[in-house]
């Protein structure tokens, strides 16, 4: 993409407050590869995605991107990218190769010459440390179900904080426990999968839990700020009828605030609706420790859920939930066939400070993205759709900061295309190109439109 076309995207892109961090995230599992390399153990994701049938044309994350290898080749298209800061996660197994015990001292050893590299480029790292690749046999013990994982988490983040907590100026504790839940124990389309429905609610509270423990670990531990990564959706009934408002209603309770009220209100919302006269597993002090103060709310968005009353014999009903997404009518879809409404960002951020007011803290966008079919032609990739998405997602936030909510970041998802999830390689979500057979990183026409915006060429701060 040339600079006159940078200018015609960019040029009237509103200007955003100083010190305004802009970065890009990953995910451990997603891009590291090397899964046997250096003691690093199994997690649920290498169990999952080589069980035949669980992800898409029988991929694995064996490669990913192979950034375990590539790390200094990485760090090199960050600095390029001239971002403030780097989100990636580290990998449980790598650390705690079973889930309990002594260090792996390499597995620690990757992750500090990562940190040691980006500091070198001026970029601060901010790790996650719970990006969904929970050990194995902790899995094999109960996994999330059992309040015991909170703990050993809280053992695992002290391993953590011991190498790396004098240079990490911010941490994340635990990314998107919603997906976790809700797609992971309950719908088993994703790892470990089971299908428990509602009896995977424990597994919130836990997470939770364990967001807490790791809260005051990194309190003791020092300076750092911390804060948690929550998915969060826009819930749009259907239609006016009183059944279809109530299934959003309850759609937004499920998805969203079981995972945000707690941390930002210190209290469960009413789950009378769902049969339950309080979360399973809460017990006397969780709650102290799950509300504890944050220094920031981290939020992913990538789009708005129609929700409609659950119809007669959907999958939804026998299960007992009052509700089903329906799709959006009349707006554009990703890769992923998820509605573009840029606009529902800023509504999910007022919506925030509307709910939590003074109790708020400042919010990071920690994810927002998209994933395209892009196909690399003459050594480039056009794609002109990601950076619509990314100019209108960016001018929501802005038009959410003028309306009074405290914004102080946003990260795209994601640095490179990776392993997604389910999705195996068929979704690219990536500002770099990754031919999964060679390895090779190609910059898309978005990572220049990146690049123009954050150097401040046209954004002046």
């Amino acid at each position: 993409m040339d600079e006159q076309r940078h200018e015609s995207t960019l040029a009237d892109l509103p200007h955003f407050p100083p010190g305004f961090r802009w970065g890009v995230a990953t995910a451990a599992f997603q891009i590291e590869g090397s899964t046997d390399a250096d003691g690093r153990g199994p997690s649920i994701w290498d169990t999952f995605s080589h069980t035949p049938g669980r992800i898409l044309e029988g991929a694995t994350a064996d490669v990913a991107a192979d950034s375990y290898r590539r790390a200094a080749d990485d760090v090199a298209l960050l600095a390029e990218l001239d971002v403030t800061d780097y989100r990636f996660s580290i990998s449980w197994t790598r650390v705690q190769p079973g889930g309990t015990g002594r260090a792996n001292v390499p597995g620690l050893d990757y992750y500090d010459r990562l940190v040691d590299r980006l500091i070198d480029h001026g970029i601060d790292p901010l790790p996650t440390l719970f990006h969904w690749d929970l050990p194995q046999p902790l899995e094999d013990a109960g996994g999330w179900l059992l309040r015991d994982t909170a703990e050993r988490f809280a053992e695992y983040v002290g391993l953590v904080l011991d190498r790396l907590g004098d240079r990490v100026p911010r941490w994340i504790t635990v990314n998107e426990p919603a997906m976790m839940t809700l797609q992971g124990y309950a719908l088993g389309t994703q790892a470990p999968g089971r299908t428990l429905m509602l009896g995977a609610l424990p597994t919130a509270h836990h997470q939770l839990l364990a967001h807490g423990l790791a809260v005051a670990a990194i309190r003791a531990a020092g300076s750092a700020e911390v804060g948690i990564t929550n998915n969060h959706t826009l819930a749009v009934p259907a239609t006016d009828a009183a059944a279809d408002q109530f299934a959003a209603a309850a759609f937004d309770l499920i998805y969203n605030r079981i995972f945000s009220d707690p941390v930002l209100s210190g209290a469960y919302p009413d789950l009378g609706g769902f049969d339950l006269e309080a979360m399973p597993g809460l017990d006397d002090g969780d709650l102290a420790l799950i509300g504890a103060p944050l220094d920031f709310y981290g939020l992913n968005f990538y789009n708005p859920t129609r929700v409609a009353a659950a119809s007669a014999g959907s999958e939804f009903a026998a299960a007992g939930l009052p509700f089903e997404p329906v799709e959006f009518e009349g707006v554009p879809v990703t890769g992923f066939g998820w509605p573009v409404v840029p606009s529902a960002l800023a509504d999910v951020l007022v919506g925030l400070q509307d709910d939590h007011g003074e109790r708020l803290p400042p919010i990071v966008i920690t994810e927002n993205g998209a994933s395209y079919p892009d196909v690399v032609r003459d050594g480039a990739v056009r794609d002109l759709e990601r950076i619509a998405y990314l100019d209108g997602h960016i001018r929501a936030m802005r038009h959410a900061i003028e309306l009074g909510v405290d914004v102080r970041g946003y990260f795209v998802w994601s640095l490179m295309d990776n392993f997604e999830w389910a999705e195996g390689y068929t979704q690219r979500f990536g500002l770099v190109h990754v031919d999964f057979e060679t390895g090779q990183r190609t910059r898309k026409d978005s990572f220049d439109w990146f690049r123009a915006l954050v150097a401040g060429r046209h954004v002046p701060a």
